[in-house]
């Protein structure tokens, strides 16, 4: 009599992705920070970073440096937060990503949303790979697992 065939385990994400796909679309600072992060994160550990920038969030990533606001409801918490950091040796969310661009994350832009704000390529920091549309970056993010730095709720 044949042994039972095992049954499949089903694996994590973090155990299959060798991609990850970010798309950022929120211009507060609050979800720059998490950006960094996962970016640099994610980079470290061998994994390919593609990140698509649309919507408000593409004011972060002109060469017209900006303050970045915090949502309404965080505002009180955002110098606690700055000093916080500084005192832990936390670096900027462009910093965090800087290091992952040189362990190969890319970050594109989104050309609908670039062309709806004026926006052209030559308006965009050297963090910016290209500016692409949505089906491309699709195509690039093929078979990733997807993260998504948005509003949220509470």
């Amino acid at each position: 009599m044949p042994a039972p065939a095992a049954a499949a385990q089903p694996q994590s994400a973090s155990a299959q992705a060798d991609k990850l796909s970010i798309i950022m679309f929120s211009g507060t600072a609050d979800k720059f920070i998490p950006l960094g992060v996962l970016a640099q994160a994610a980079a470290a550990m061998g994994v390919e970073v593609n990140i698509f920038v649309t919507g408000f969030a593409l004011r972060g990533f002109t060469k017209k440096k900006e303050d970045l606001p915090f949502p309404a409801e965080f505002t009180a918490m955002a110098p606690a937060l700055a000093k916080g950091m500084q005192q832990s040796h936390v670096p900027s969310w462009d910093a965090m990503l800087r290091q992952a661009k040189e362990l190969g994350a890319r970050v594109y832009t989104c050309s609908m949303m670039s062309g709806v704000m004026g926006l052209k390529k030559e308006d965009f920091s050297d963090l910016v790979d290209d500016v692409v549309g949505a089906a491309t970056f699709l195509h690039t993010a093929e078979n990733a697992v997807y993260l998504k730095v948005d509003h949220g709720g509470r």
